[in-house]
């Protein structure tokens, strides 16, 4: 019965009006019928323009139209060249002297000037054409001219090949959103995320829900901001995601739920990640995660860009346990080789000092990776670099090896391990001529993790030098899955916290380890990968009550009062549930291969996490922080000297 009405009402929306849009500007009023949909957009209804820019071609030659934008630049006081969103044209400056007012204010106007112009479409003169210019072929011969804007002296010019710093493009960040990069940028953002809503609403009949920003604080996770209320002593927390409301949304019968997620961090900023970010949000009843993630993969290929390569599904899989033994991560870039390989069982008779050392151990292993051409490519001060790295970092010492190449600096340990088992080594590790090796020794983890970072420094360092290792154009999926459901933590390893958060499932195979040893327990939570960066991560949710309790209070020791709500409604018939996020930033980062995901963000805050172009966060007046019950404890002058981010002490007023 509800299918039907839902049909019914689908049909209604969807039927024909019969009414035409009537406009105030009849000119501009071309078919627009509210019933009629166009596959391509209108992108001069209701404005003053008659024609974009970037759109003009030899089929509009002999048309009147009616352009705006900016003056891009100009030359002789002949040609300028306008621009908006869509592209660039070509208008020609009337000489005669009938037109001297048209003349003088194309002249003069300054360059970033916005104008409206009108004049004919014609050809330009045999030979002057611009093959280089979608609109090359022709040029506008202008007949009237108004200056609607003019425009300052800029900070910079607005031309993509103009270097400029960062913290310049975020303080001016209305003037770095006209390059065309951040157009392209922000306009596929905007593609792909209409596609992801068309796949999932109007094919797969999700519902797009939009949850509270004001929430409470959450046990574990990331560090939250807080807001303050005027109840004394109270505050809200901006939600880290919309985790607990896509379960209720399931509880509540929803069966499907969507959407464009903003979430908020109190962790300052990384090249990949804001105090601020987006995510696209899904949630599903009586789901497993093959369903979850087929759904992801058909999401993907449905919006992804046409410019680019299509995507192919399904993506492959890979358990936690093995990313980490053979890339060192659980986000693996598979781009390129230099896989992990354990090599202990060919140096159990060494007389190497460290290497005995390490085997001796109960969890002891010996890992190499092989780096190709090596021995070519890699200077002595890459290799003082690399050991350094690993002595700092993982307190752990890492050996290279040159295998075949006479090299006068190999060490004189790595001349050891080659007269002992250099025949060994050659036959595990496949090498070349050139190839070079890098050896380590320690615990599986640590040693694993140590040369998946070395893995990557490699590449950069090789790419740097003109080796292809990683394919820009090429899009490397990979479904990552088993991971551990708790980890210890850090500062107490004798206690547990979540791998992913507190309320994904345990693997049914491992649920008997719950009360025996709980550290081994693996989880259904899946993360998806592409090229090396995190995209998205997921899990089937708990949705038993008793275990959710157990799991909080018993193992994870959090005060189960501050999710009495979310414990109280998987009392009451909660369905079986699982979902995913897909950092929607990141994605759109690696998609339009930007450097940062600050490049794909309308305004991002800095690495520092402030925002440059209205210097926020800033300071608010004691009067104004009264009603909510809050005084400023003033950071002492040691205290700043530390954190260069706390502001100087100011009087109170």
């Amino acid at each position: 019965m509800f299918s039907g009405w839902f049909t019914g009402l689908k049909r209604g929306l969807a039927a024909p009006t019969g009414r035409v849009v009537r406009l105030i500007r009849p000119s501009l009023s071309r078919g627009l019928l509210l019933s009629a949909p166009r596959r391509v957009p209108e992108l001069s209804s209701f404005v003053a323009r008659t024609n974009t820019c970037g759109e003009l071609r030899s089929l509009h030659l002999g048309q009147e139209v009616t352009l705006c934008g900016w003056i891009q630049y100009r030359r002789q006081n002949i040609f300028l060249v306008l621009r908006d969103f869509q592209g660039l044209v070509q208008v020609l400056i009337p000489q005669d002297e009938s037109a001297a007012s048209v003349k003088k204010i194309l002249c003069e106007a300054p360059v970033e000037s916005v104008v409206q112009v009108s004049g004919t479409v014609v050809s330009r003169p045999p030979g002057q054409e611009n093959p280089k210019m979608p609109t090359g072929e022709i040029e506008v011969k202008v007949k009237t001219a108004e200056l609607l804007n003019p425009c300052k002296k800029l900070p910079f010019e607005v031309k993509d090949f103009m270097k400029k710093t960062e913290a310049l493009r975020l303080q001016y960040r209305y003037l770095d959103l006209r390059s065309s990069q951040m157009q392209y940028n922000l306009r596929l953002r905007s593609q792909m995320v209409m596609k992801m809503r068309e796949y999932l609403c109007n094919l797969h009949g999700f519902v797009d829900v939009e949850t509270p920003t004001l929430f409470k604080r959450t046990p574990g996770g990331a560090k939250e901001f807080v807001v303050p209320s005027r109840e004394p002593g109270k505050f809200y927390s901006l939600p880290q995601s919309p985790q607990q409301f896509k379960q209720l949304l399931m509880v509540g019968g929803l069966d499907r739920y969507f959407q464009v997620a903003r979430c908020y961090r109190d962790e300052g900023s990384k090249p990949d990640r804001q105090p601020e970010f987006t995510q696209i949000d899904i949630e599903m009843s009586f789901v497993d995660q093959t369903g979850i993630r087929s759904l992801i993969e058909g999401l993907l290929q449905y919006s992804w860009p046409r410019d680019k390569a299509p995507v192919g599904v399904p993506f492959p899989s890979m358990t936690f346990a093995e990313a980490l033994a053979t890339y060192g991560t659980d986000k693996p870039d598979t781009r390129f080789g230099m896989k992990i390989v354990d090599i202990s069982d060919v140096f159990r008779n060494t007389e190497v000092g460290f290497l005995q050392d390490a085997l001796s151990k109960p969890q002891g292993t010996v890992k190499a990776i092989c780096i190709p051409e090596g021995a070519k490519y890699l200077k002595r001060k890459d290799i003082e670099s690399i050991r350094k790295f690993a002595a700092d970092h993982f307190d752990q010492e890492v050996l290279p090896v040159f295998l075949k190449a006479n090299r006068n600096w190999n060490s004189p340990v790595a001349k050891l391990v080659m007269e002992e088992q250099g025949p060994g080594l050659l036959r595990r590790m496949e090498n070349q001529e050139e190839d070079m090796v890098l050896l380590t020794a320690g615990e599986h983890k640590r040693a694993c993790t140590l040369l998946g970072k070395l893995r990557l420094e490699c590449a950069d360092l090789l790419e740097a030098r003109g080796v292809l290792l990683r394919d820009p154009a090429l899009f490397s999926f990979l479904w990552v899955v088993d991971f551990p459901l708790f980890l210890p933590k850090e500062e107490n390893p004798g206690e547990l916290e979540s791998a992913h958060h507190p309320f994904t499932a345990p693997h049914p195979g491992d649920i008997h380890l719950l009360h025996t040893e709980p550290e081994k327990v693996r989880s259904q939570h899946y993360d998806l990968v592409l090229n090396g960066s995190e995209i998205g991560g997921g899990s089937v949710r708990i949705h038993d009550a008793q275990l959710q309790r157990y799991i909080l209070e018993t193992l994870l020791k959090e005060d189960v009062k501050l999710l009495s709500h979310l414990l109280q409604a998987l009392d009451h018939g909660a369905p079986p549930h699982g979902g995913i996020a897909l950092g929607l930033d990141r994605l759109i980062c690696l998609v339009t291969g930007a450097p940062s995901i600050r490049d794909v963000i309308a305004f991002p805050k800095s690495f520092r996490g402030q925002d440059l172009m209205s210097n926020a966060p800033d300071f608010i007046p004691p009067e104004d922080l009264k009603p909510y019950h809050i005084q400023v404890s003033w950071p002492t002058d040691k205290e700043t000297e530390k954190n260069p981010l706390n502001p100087p002490r100011q009087a109170e007023s």
